[in-house]
Parts: structure tokens; C-alpha cells; sequence
């Protein structure tokens, strides 16, 4: 059996309420003092009580993560950079992910209640009432790319249109007037504001929207591969495929190389998001770069500030600007041009 926190304070020869206050860091305690109880503790092997230090502190030192899946690699670099910030603050991260079902959602939320001193929200399915209705008022919540009408909370948001219109204005410069379009899941709201980015930049550059050139997905890799199959029957072919995300862009590549076409020789191609992989496939990925770990970084930082406060702060709402990088896929002069930041 561990040691107890009363026999790190006999071996010490202080009270168990001096050793709390080293364990916890608050409170004044003598330099010698706090070196014997170290000692005590080191000798001992002691190891404070999680849940025990939490009834006392009334703080858990977790920070609780809800995203809508836990695959591929843009959560993966969200996550990467939410725990380098909580690690910093020597915070910990518990991560729940969850499949689009509201019931779902709402009961990992109220799973999250008490088991964390504040919650990062990346869902396209989450509202207003579901946070209210599951969460407590006094619990810090921040937002990440997760547009929820109603809710005075802080917010993380991507530039979605803006990186949508610069990268088909782009394709469009490039001399291109049938740009195929492999949409997001309807119900998602980057993926809409990703399709009114396309169109918006296509009416700017005189061309008319085209229904049979938007092919539906879902953001996977097999959608953009049978997208990319669909868009190889049309006939005429579209000169131009710009893919709501990095991974459909990769699928709708591997069909357009198993039917001998060639990128961007006979077909340009560009995808959203830049995720690191992007860069190494042959031709390299042009995309539109989102700092998908600066976000995890920012959102974590906000949090922290918000539990320092005891949520007493000022809410912000801030929109992050994505950059179009161009590569090989679409051919044309590289360049790397930054959206217009909105605050709001």
C-alpha cells in the first residue's frame, strides 16, 4: 500500500495541513519546512489522491475535449496542440469523441460534468440548449470552429468561406471554367460555408454555379474516390476538382490515377485544410492551410484564462484566417496568400 498524507506529515514532523499546502502550492510554508516534507514525501513514495486532492481544491486539473471523431489527421493535430498548452500548465486532457447522434452528445457531456474544470467544444452538432441543458453555467466552455447561435461563450473560428473563395478564384485564374466541387456532409458547417466560399468565388469570376459539378461526401477518403469516379464520367470533364477537405482531395487522386488521368496534366486538383501529408504526396497537395494545431493551442489558452478566472472574464469571438498554398496539384506559380482576419 502507498503511503498516507498523515505519515508524510509524522515522518515530517509538520501537519497534514502544511503538507497540503506544498502539495497544492498555496499558502506560505518555510523553506526548510517544505524541504523535509519533499523528503518525506520521496523517501515514502507517496502519491496524493487524485479525487481527495480535488474534494479539497475543488479543481480536478483536467480539461475535458469533445470532438466528432477521433481519426485521421486533422483531430490528431488538434489534440496534438490542445495537450502541448495543457501540458504546459500542468493540465491533463481527457478526450471523448462521438458520432452525430445528439443523444450521444448530450450524454457525453453530462459525463464531462465534475470530472473537469472546463471543456473545449469542436461539434458541427452541438446547440445552445444541449450546452445549457447539460452542463453547468459555472463550467468554462470554449467554442472551437463550433458556430452555436445564443450561447455567450468563447469562440474559435475558422475563415471557411474566405479559404473556399481564395482557392477557387485561384483555380479560376488559372484559366479554368468547369471546377468540380466534392462538398462536406450537408449538415456540417464548415462544409457549407466551404460550398458558398466555391460558389461566390465562381459567380466573382463570371461562371455559373453548376449543380451536376458539386458531387456529394463526407470528408473521407473513400468519398473523395468515388467522387473522383463520378466526376470522370461527366461528360464534358470538369478541368478543375477543389475537395472540401485534404482527404477527399487524396481519395479523388487515387481514382483519377487508377484511370490513367493525370494531375495536373489532365486535371488540376486542390483540397482544404493542408494537413501535414499534404506536402509529401506525388504531386504535392495544393490546399488551403489551416493552423489546425495553433487552433488546439489557442483553444487551450483560452480555456486556461477562463479557469483562472472562475469564468469571471470577457468573452471574445474571433475568426482565424487560412492561407492558400499552392503546390503541384494544380500547377500554376507557387504562392502563399493569407484571408482577411474577422473579429468579431
Amino acid at each position: 500500500m502507498s503511503a498516507s498524507i498523515k505519515e508524510v506529515a509524522l515522518k515530517a514532523g509538520v501537519s497534514i495541513a502544511t503538507v497540503s499546502r506544498v502539495l497544492n502550492d498555496k499558502g506560505p510554508v518555510a523553506v526548510e519546512t517544505r524541504r523535509r516534507i519533499l523528503d518525506a514525501i520521496e523517501k515514502l513514495r507517496y502519491v496524493p489522491h487524485g479525487a481527495a486532492r480535488s474534494l479539497i481544491t475543488n479543481q480536478t486539473d483536467t480539461i475535458g475535449v469533445l470532438l466528432p471523431d477521433l481519426y485521421g489527421e486533422f483531430f490528431s493535430e488538434v489534440i496534438r496542440g490542445i495537450d502541448q498548452a495543457a501540458r504546459r500548465s500542468g493540465f491533463h486532457v481527457l478526450i471523448s469523441g462521438f458520432h452525430s447522434d445528439r443523444a450521444e452528445i448530450e450524454a457525453v457531456l453530462r459525463a464531462f460534468r465534475g470530472r473537469v474544470d472546463g471543456l473545449i467544444v469542436l461539434s458541427p452538432d452541438v446547440d445552445a440548449q444541449a450546452l445549457r441543458r447539460n452542463l453547468p453555467d459555472t463550467l468554462p466552455v470554449v467554442l472551437l470552429d463550433t458556430p452555436v447561435e445564443g450561447a455567450d461563450l468563447d469562440a474559435i473560428n475558422l475563415d471557411n468561406h474566405g479559404g473556399a473563395f481564395a482557392m477557387t478564384r485561384h483555380l479560376a485564374g488559372l484559366g479554368h471554367r468547369r471546377i468540380a466541387f466534392i462538398r462536406g456532409p450537408e449538415e456540417n458547417a464548415d462544409a457549407r460555408e466551404r460550398r458558398r466560399g466555391y460558389r461566390d468565388a465562381l459567380r466573382a469570376a463570371g461562371i455559373a454555379p453548376a449543380a451536376a459539378l458539386e458531387i456529394p461526401g463526407d470528408f473521407s477518403e473513400e468519398a473523395g474516390f468515388a467522387a473522383g469516379r463520378r466526376l470522370l464520367a461527366l461528360d464534358p470533364r470538369p478541368t478543375a476538382v477543389f475537395a472540401a477537405n485534404d482527404s477527399m482531395a487524396i481519395g479523388c487522386l487515387f481514382a483519377l490515377r487508377e484511370a490513367g488521368v493525370e494531375v495536373p496534366g489532365d486535371l488540376a486538383l486542390a483540397g482544404f485544410d493542408d494537413i501535414p501529408i499534404a506536402r509529401y504526396l506525388t504531386p504535392p497537395l495544393s490546399s488551403v492551410h489551416v493552423p489546425i494545431a495553433e487552433l488546439g493551442t489557442r483553444a487551450m489558452e483560452r480555456l486556461l484564462l477562463a479557469v483562472q478566472s472562475k469564468n469571471g472574464h470577457e468573452r471574445r469571438q474571433e475568426t482565424v484566417p487560412t492561407t492558400l498554398v499552392v503546390r503541384g496539384s494544380c500547377g500554376g506559380a507557387l504562392e502563399r496568400s493569407e484571408s482577411k482576419e474577422r473579429n468579431s
